[in-house]
């Protein structure tokens, strides 16, 4: 049976449902993989768990909060994808270089089109400016949102976000300023941690949810945040952040291994895991 070492890189993953997902999906698949968890607190341990991982022949890693725009300095080539984006969640180790790829931008359009077919977007509110943030306003865009305003309490990370996006339409708000962008919004999508287990609460007043705006929170754990909550109970459609998960990792499944997934059988797996 063919083996494959990869991994996950960032901060307080001890929970994280990747070495399941992956390691399942490479029984599956007739390979004997390995999945190992990297927790990292600063920049110096994510250069020194790349080095190891590196070092110790893994395929490669996925990286996840807060270091997929840091990992970037460490790497040798980028795919046009990532360049684009400025952000990287998966580093292939290959012929000597280390090549960073984003698989989220991929996640969060085939979790849309899934999730909310004919969904409207002529204005979508974004909250968040990090990693996550960077893919999720690509693939908007990519998808053909008609205006898309990020909103991030740090002004330096909106404005150096909507610079490297270099979109007009793109606009940045501070959070003091969300009841006047999100009053007209089709569509809220939550990019910040703000919902995970380590960081809970709402991103935004509840108050704010108006009737016909439709509400993505890319969080997966927990299954049902405070967000996705507070829009069901005022009757909006609302989306978690399951399927985007499954998809991203399926694509950094096929990065690792060269072989295609079965991303329908990952996403039914994950569903199980979150469940348990």
């Amino acid at each position: 049976m063919a083996r494959c070492s990869c991994g996950l890189i960032g901060t307080g993953i001890g929970t994280s449902l990747s070495p399941a997902l992956h390691e399942a999906e490479g029984r599956s698949q007739g390979l004997d993989l390995s999945y190992t968890l990297f927790d990292a607190s600063a920049p110096a341990d994510l250069e020194k768990s790349l080095d190891e991982a590196e070092g110790a022949g893994f395929a490669g890693l996925n990286i996840t909060h807060p270091f997929k725009q840091q990992v970037i300095e460490l790497l040798d080539h980028l795919s046009p994808q990532a360049r684009a984006i400025g952000a990287v969640n998966t580093v292939v180790f290959r012929d000597g270089e280390r090549q960073g790829h984003n698989t989220d931008a991929y996640g969060f359009t085939e979790a849309f089109r899934a999730t909310l077919p004919g969904a409207r977007t002529r204005h979508v509110v974004q909250l968040g400016a990090g990693g996550a943030g960077a893919a999720c306003a690509y693939a908007q865009l990519s998808m053909g949102v008609e205006r898309l305003t990020i909103v991030d309490p740090d002004a330096g990370r909106r404005e150096s976000l909507a610079a490297h996006v270099n979109d007009t339409r793109v606009t940045v708000a501070a959070p003091a300023e969300l009841p006047d962008v999100i009053a007209d919004a089709d569509g809220l999508v939550n990019t910040s941690p703000i919902g995970m287990r380590a960081h809970p609460g709402m991103p935004l007043p509840a108050e704010l949810l108006h009737r016909g705006l439709w509400v993505v929170d890319i969080v997966y754990m927990p299954v049902e945040t405070e967000l996705l909550r507070a829009a069901r109970v005022a009757g909006l459609q609302a989306v978690g952040g399951t399927a985007m998960c499954a998809y991203q990792a399926a694509a950094a499944f096929q990065h690792f291994t060269g072989r295609t997934p079965d991303t329908a059988r990952m996403l039914r797996h994950l569903d199980v895991l979150l469940r348990a």
